[in-house]
């Protein structure tokens, strides 16, 4: 089942607010070339390959510049694209399909650039079969929405998404609550009925975190030896494990050996290359 985006007003702000800093009060160039306002058509062409993701944001964007531009998509969101391909057609006037390019573009490539990465990672663990491939809050400033979208597009799956719909215990928390035991403590004391997920550093941390019975191990930056070391030794507690950090996709294999059941990687969002692409206007 495909992903679906789903829109908000936080969305709706953003694609207006990126169009509206591009654009400003009209594009110079175009509108003082003839021939601005007359009919064209356009192709949206990828230059290599990757998965596509974003074309509902980048259609909105260009309706939102000119409400009379018509898109044919000839792929969907998930889709895989080689070099070449063309993923969309385009008409309307010349001034409305360049007044939404740039910044249709500039969210296609990003999402979609993530999506590929993800599938990517997904892949290296052998795919549905293998443990979940998790985004984090890494994520770029207000596209949070976007970027989790994209996630899910590549076959990844969403954590949490903020600080409100999870809790957490990362290793601060536990130094400001004097040891990660009183933070566990403290954590469930005001909300009893929260599932609790708390970061490991060691291995003495996860058998905290058996014997207060978290709701599940979170492995910060233990090397895949090491993970599989004390998954080993804990598993038959049941609670769930998760390993983050330094994870790529060299060594994302050797971790999903280790009988984890998800992995979190900040690189699928603040690490992604953009999905290379161009857009050709035509006349005539």
């Amino acid at each position: 089942m495909r992903p679906r985006l789903k829109w908000s007003r936080n969305l709706t702000g953003l694609l207006n607010d990126a169009l509206h800093e591009d654009l400003g009060l009209g594009d110079l160039t175009t509108d003082s070339i003839e021939g601005g306002s007359s009919p064209v058509r356009g192709e949206l062409i990828t230059r290599s390959s990757g998965i596509l993701a974003g074309y509902r944001v980048a259609q909105r964007i260009w309706q939102s510049a000119d409400k009379g531009i018509d898109i044919k998509w000839h792929v969907n969101d998930g889709d895989a694209v080689k070099p070449g391909q063309v993923m969309a057609t385009l008409a309307g006037s010349a001034a409305g399909l360049l007044a939404g390019e740039r910044v249709a573009l500039n969210f296609l490539q990003r999402l979609s650039g993530i999506a590929g990465l993800t599938a990517k990672f997904v892949g290296a663990v052998g795919g549905s079969g293998g443990p979940l491939i998790c985004d984090t809050r890494k994520t770029t400033p207000l596209w949070r929405e976007l970027e989790r979208y994209a996630v899910a597009v590549g076959g990844g799956t969403n954590h949490r998404f903020g600080l409100f719909d999870m809790i957490l215990i990362k290793e601060n928390h536990a130094r400001l609550a004097g040891g990660l035991v009183d933070a566990i403590r403290q954590v469930r004391r005001r909300h009893p009925r929260r599932k609790i997920m708390a970061e490991a550093h060691r291995p003495g941390d996860v058998g905290i975190c058996c014997r207060e019975k978290v709701d599940l191990i979170l492995l910060d930056n233990f090397t895949p030896a090491a993970a599989d070391k004390v998954i080993r030794q804990y598993r038959a507690v049941g609670i769930p494990f998760e390993i983050s950090g330094r994870v790529n996709l060299k060594n994302v294999a050797a971790y999903g050996r280790t009988g984890v059941d998800r992995i979190s990687i900040g690189a699928l969002t603040h690490s992604a290359h953009p999905l290379d692409m161009s857009f050709q206007l035509y006349t005539g």
